[in-house]
């Protein structure tokens, strides 16, 4: 993924600032930044939700490409984020039927789909992999929010993507929960590679070596993670004192 010189504006409101970023394949990265750093706005450029504006030395090339039919392209991401799980709660859907509906980018299975046997051997293969085997068969209003999250991971990864986005994932979970989700991630790492948003440092799992630093739509920072996640740069870029603690490859906020 390549951005160069991109400016996004929506809402009358410029999300990203002449920002220019280069991830590689099979690379793990953070997106790390306060509220409104311009983190979802660069994924939504990323997927195509948003374009930038137009100038000469602008370019936005994904997977090597700078042209894309997005029914092409969007396939190829495995997206998380927790608004999704609303949509499901509203409908009797089992835990098997989420994680199918990703093949289909769908919220459910509908009549027009066809699930084939290679496609129920993949979603019993995720079920295992994620540990939640057992919410096969139970509907999505019968789940935690911790269960759920894992289902989305699982209905993004079903399919195969070429990369996995994680927005935010631990949002609004216990510790239990947070605990139990960042293990899955762990092993998530070896499936995909993975594109983590989020502004907690908690969030961020030793397979990712990557963190970039956002800040007014612009990048502050990026860098090594032991380089980065380090007491001078957040603090400028939290604009608050911060002391960083490093524990068995995780970082925390003191």
């Amino acid at each position: 993924m390549e951005f160069r010189n991109v400016t996004v504006s929506h809402d009358g409101q410029i999300g990203l600032n002449n920002l220019s970023l280069t991830i590689r394949a099979h690379e793990h990265v953070v997106l790390l930044g306060p509220n409104g750093s311009g983190k979802s706005t660069l994924i939504k450029t990323l997927t195509r939700d948003c374009y930038p504006l137009w100038r000469a030395d602008t370019v936005v090339r994904i997977f090597g490409q700078e042209t894309w039919n997005i029914f092409d392209l969007r396939p190829l991401f495995g997206i998380v984020h927790n608004d999704l799980m609303q949509s499901y709660v509203r409908y009797p859907y089992s835990g098997r039927e989420v994680i199918l509906s990703g093949f289909f980018s769908s919220v459910g299975i509908w009549p027009n789909h066809e699930v084939t046997d290679a496609m129920t051997a993949r979603a019993s293969e995720i079920l295992e992999l994620l540990e939640i085997a057992h919410l096969a068969g139970r509907t999505v209003s019968h789940m935690s929010t911790g269960e759920g999250r894992r289902l989305l991971i699982g209905r993004a990864l079903v399919h195969r993507p070429r990369a996995l986005i994680l927005d935010e994932p631990t949002a609004s979970l216990d510790i239990r929960a947070t605990h139990e989700l960042i293990t899955i991630m762990r092993k998530v790492a070896a499936e995909t590679t993975i594109i983590l948003v989020t502004h907690h440092l908690s969030d961020i799992i030793p397979e990712i070596g990557r963190v970039v630093l956002l800040r007014k739509g612009q990048v502050f920072r990026d860098g090594k993670k032991a380089e980065v996640l380090a007491n001078e740069p957040l603090a400028e870029l939290f604009d608050m004192p911060v002391e960083v603690l490093e524990r068995g490859g995780f970082y925390h906020l003191l």
